[in-house]
């Protein structure tokens, strides 16, 4: 059986003139261009659109009009990528919000207390921060790109993907023949997001396929931008929010944009998804716990017309499992793990993923191969894929092959539920969990002794009563708890 562990081959530049070959231009492929231009002496980023001229959405992003967040791990990493990126978006005005005090939130029942901020994301739209990264990557001369051109296959056999089968798109696409043109490269990087045919290309090559794993709750989403007549959401917070869960399935929002507006995202499951038309976007929100957010909804006024989303489950393909797979081809970003996109993962786990390929391949006490690679950029996705995934199996209606709760799972389970109750009010547990959510702490922190002893022992603080639209002063009393 033939695996990764064949590939020895150094990739340190001017080894034989080294091409990569990064397939999607969107995040992940950028970054993973940035990546390996450190290391090869030529990079070709191969994109099915035209790259836009400045931070709008592309038709390869199909959910890049949706709401979007940038969690803190992200930032970290686009920092340690990029140096001095998060003050570039910052300067672009993307909006930068403290978590919890910036923010009116209801989850399972309860407010959370706007107490001082321990984290932070940025809410701007996707477009904009892909057009700031597209800006920095493609400066580099060792990068190039093929827009309006799509990988058609591999080049290679079950044993060495030598290069990528291309086709160009569009207008002049027939000019250049039935055919596709062979590209030959040392490396492929599959970026190509949710859609990726690798799978396909490997078995044409000989090569075994990774197994998928899927989790399907059927959530769908329509998301719509306003501006609000007073320029604010009528309360010192900078966004409203409400999570779903096992027993109110209904979530949405209210988040700013760097251009003054806010983008409002309804959410729904299967056979009960946010319609997208003006009247029913609208009363749609009226399913809410409370009517915070509908209220805001008919005093604002829409910039645009709803759109809607519905390709929303979670698909991790497991190539860091053995195998009868190639050296010289790795899968990253949606093309190797997608997350339901509600968590708002997907930006953060494409440069941690990055920077996981960065530490793989300047690593000077292992030599770097494929295998090594690939298994590093499982690692950096892997977190999220828990919080995602482990959140969807309990939400009503999921399918799907992971999408079963082991036994195995059942104390772990009854501890973050301990967790999930304390998160909205308790000083010890909320900032440990917003940690790992947004994925600058493991999950082994939330089984901190001192957060042990709060979830296991402590009872269950009391929250407001109704939406907090202040924050909390800094003296503000402890209030009393309540049973938990």
């Amino acid at each position: 059986m033939t695996d990764h562990a064949q590939d020895k081959g150094s990739w340190r530049r001017g080894a034989g003139g080294r091409h990569a070959v990064v397939i999607g231009g969107s995040l992940a492929g950028m970054l993973t261009a940035h990546v390996l231009a450190e290391h090869a002496d030529k990079v070709t980023i191969v994109e099915r659109d035209r790259f836009p001229e400045g931070p709008e959405p592309r038709p390869g992003v199909p959910h890049g009009r949706h709401a979007h967040v940038l969690l803190e791990g992200g930032q970290h990493a686009l920092d340690a990528l990029l140096p001095g990126f998060m003050d570039q978006l910052k300067a672009s005005g993307a909006p930068r919000l403290g978590m919890p005090s910036d923010m009116v939130q209801w989850q399972s029942g309860h407010w959370f207390r706007r107490t001082a901020a321990t984290s932070y994301v940025y809410t701007g739209s996707r477009g904009q921060v892909e057009h700031l990264v597209r800006e920095r990557v493609l400066a580099n001369p060792l990068i190039n790109t093929l827009t309006s051109t799509e990988a058609v296959g591999l080049l290679g056999d079950a044993s060495r993907v030598r290069g990528v089968l291309l086709r160009r798109r569009g207008e002049g696409a027939a000019a250049a023949g039935p055919e596709p043109e062979a590209v030959e490269a040392d490396l492929v990087v599959d970026a190509s997001g949710r859609g990726s045919r690798a799978s396909r290309w490997l078995s044409e090559i000989g090569a075994e396929p990774p197994q998928e794993e899927t989790i399907d709750t059927g959530l769908a989403y329509a998301s719509r931008i306003y501006h609000n007549k007073s320029d604010n959401l009528g309360s010192d917070s900078l966004g409203y929010y409400v999570f779903p869960n096992p027993s109110q399935v209904y979530g949405g929002g209210v988040l700013p944009l760097e251009d003054g507006r806010y983008l409002v995202i309804l959410s729904g499951l299967r056979g009960d998804e946010p319609p997208t038309d003006e009247d029913g976007f609208t009363a749609f929100a009226a399913r809410f716990p409370h009517p915070f957010i509908h209220d805001w909804l008919r005093e604002a006024v829409p910039d645009t017309p709803p759109f809607g989303f519905r390709q929303t489950s979670n698909l991790r393909r497991r190539y860091d499992r053995p195998g009868r797979r190639p050296a010289g081809f790795l899968a990253t970003g949606d093309a190797l793990c997608t997350f339901n996109p509600i968590y708002g993962q997907g930006m953060a786990v494409a440069a941690m993923s990055a920077v996981a390929l960065r530490d793989v391949l300047t690593d000077p006490r292992r030599t770097s191969s494929t295998r090594r690679a690939q298994r590093a950029l499982f690692e950096a996705s892997r977190q999220a894929w828990d919080i995602s995934a482990g959140a969807d199996k309990s939400m009503p209606g999921a399918v799907g092959n992971a999408a079963t709760n082991r036994v195995a799972d059942r104390p772990a389970g009854w501890y973050l539920n301990r967790v999930q109750q304390r998160y909205p009010g308790d000083p010890v547990v909320g900032p440990v969990f917003r940690s790992v959510l947004t994925l600058t702490s493991p999950l082994t922190a939330l089984f901190a002794p001192k957060v042990a002893r709060a979830v296991l022992f402590g009872p269950v603080p009391e929250t407001p009563a109704g939406p907090p639209m202040t924050r909390e002063s800094a003296d503000r009393r402890t209030s009393t708890p309540t049973a938990g």
